[in-house]
């Protein structure tokens, strides 16, 4: 038998799959880009936008806190006061920045964790505490001159 026989014999289940690749393809890119834009999406990212305003930040752009947040505050509001996600917090984002054993903590800005905070009030009320345990040994003053 020659290959080019064998190769002929299954151009069936050749087709078949580039078919259902595609297929999978265009579905992938359909359920990527459709966003289903509520009245709720829409409501709390404007909430979200006046209290983060109302504490002196930038609004934000409504169609990616809408897209990213959607209705029930997204990876925001899942279990905000994990370990790792504390970890994280504490390793990388509050230090000198510097790499190797030039990294340190730093003493973070107080206003550092109000955003999420802002975030969990809007969207999951609920976490709120926990989040305020999580984050209540952090050491923060106003280290940021405004």
């Amino acid at each position: 038998m020659s290959p080019t026989r064998f190769a002929s014999e299954h151009k069936v289940i050749y087709w078949g799959a580039i078919v259902i690749l595609v297929g999978l393809l265009i579905t992938g890119l359909v359920r990527y880009s459709s966003f289903k834009r509520t009245e709720e999406t829409s409501q709390k990212a404007q909430q979200l936008s006046e209290e983060l305003v109302k504490a002196g930040y930038p609004a934000p752009d409504q169609e990616t806190v809408e897209r990213l947040l959607g209705t029930d505050g997204g990876p925001v509001c899942e279990n905000p006061g994990d370990a790792l996600k504390k970890a994280l917090y504490r390793l990388q984002q509050l230090t000198t920045g510097a790499p190797g054993p030039g990294n340190r903590p730093v003493i973070a800005d107080s206003k550092a964790v109000d955003v999420e905070r802002i975030v969990l009030q809007v969207y999951c009320p609920d976490e709120v505490d926990e989040f305020d345990e999580a984050v209540d040994d952090l050491k923060t003053d106003d280290t940021v001159k405004r």
